[in-house]
């Protein structure tokens, strides 16, 4: 018989700002142990290094994870040029040197190349899985994987500031999976320079905010407190960027068992992604067919 998960049956999101110096996973156990939840998960890595949005889902709003996981994200970072490391930001060693330093228009030109739809190696130090392991525990191991580029799209990339001739401050818009690691590395090579990350910030993620976000240490401070139930955000913010149309009172039974069931919806196209709410909550996801929602995801009461 499988063991019986502890803690509280608590939904909803917690927007957390992540610090520097602790990992994703990490905060996720702290949220959860402060919240007493059963279940939690988070909406995308940052690397330890990295700053601001981590969107932590508790109970039933991790079923609406990959919606947030899915959305664009923005992210600050600053690239040091003229030097090249193995794992693509500070914490690794420096791998190659070069004098050259890129101009503010050399940099935005550069910049034109990574925006839209382009492809990206990852890095090296990366947590992708090659044959089953992940390429940062070959990388440790000093075996070389070779990784696939991957897909990635772009909304935009600005050149936000150039404090001095060795770093550049840069704006990024991107979608799912993208690297900034991936960026800097290939930004320097492609301005002739080498470069690296030496900071890198998540402003926001979907419809999550760092403005809006809640520092560790409150986190810990509050554990266990009504103060922090009361910054959980509904786990219907999950799903601000899909359509919503109403269900109607004799579809809701319907729809949390999982069967297709009327109901009430304007402007959808046929097979359109969608959630269902009764009463402002959230009862399902699926797609919208004939007046119906077929649900993919199905909410407790």
């Amino acid at each position: 018989m499988a063991r019986r998960r502890k803690g509280r049956d608590i939904s909803g999101w917690l927007v957390v700002d992540k610090p520097a110096g602790v990992g994703s996973t990490d905060v996720v156990n702290i949220v959860r142990r402060a919240l007493d939840a059963k279940k939690a998960g988070h909406a995308g890595t940052l690397d330890p290094a990295a700053t601001g949005v981590l969107a932590v889902a508790l109970g039933e709003a991790t079923k609406t994870v990959p919606y947030v996981t899915d959305a664009l994200k923005a992210y600050t970072f600053t690239v040091r040029f003229g030097q090249a490391t193995e794992t693509d930001d500070a914490e690794g060693a420096v791998i190659a040197e070069s004098d050259r330093r890129p101009t503010d228009e050399a940099i935005k030109e550069a910049l034109n190349a990574f925006v839209g739809e382009i492809m990206q190696v990852p890095p090296a130090y990366s947590a992708v899985r090659v044959e089953g392991q992940r390429a940062y525990a070959l990388a440790r191991k000093g075996e070389a994987a070779e990784l696939q580029a991957r897909p990635l799209w772009v909304e935009s990339l600005i050149l936000a500031d150039r404090p001095d001739a060795d770093h550049a401050e840069l704006e990024m818009v991107c979608g799912k999976g993208g690297y900034v690691r991936a960026v800097a590395r290939d930004l320097g090579e492609a301005l002739g320079c080498y470069g690296h990350v030496t900071a890198l910030r998540r402003i926001w993620s979907g419809p999550f905010s760092a403005e809006d976000g809640i520092s560790l240490d409150e986190v810990r401070r509050l554990a266990g407190s009504p103060e922090l139930d009361a910054r959980l955000l509904p786990l219907e913010a999950g799903l601000a960027d899909l359509p919503q149309v109403r269900a109607l009172e004799a579809s809701v039974p319907r729809l949390r068992n999982g069967n297709p069931a009327p109901v009430i919806a304007q402007d959808l196209d046929y097979g359109e992604e969608c959630w269902a709410a009764a009463d402002g909550r959230a009862v399902a996801v699926g797609r919208y067919k004939g007046g119906e929602l077929h649900p993919s995801r199905v909410f407790a009461a």
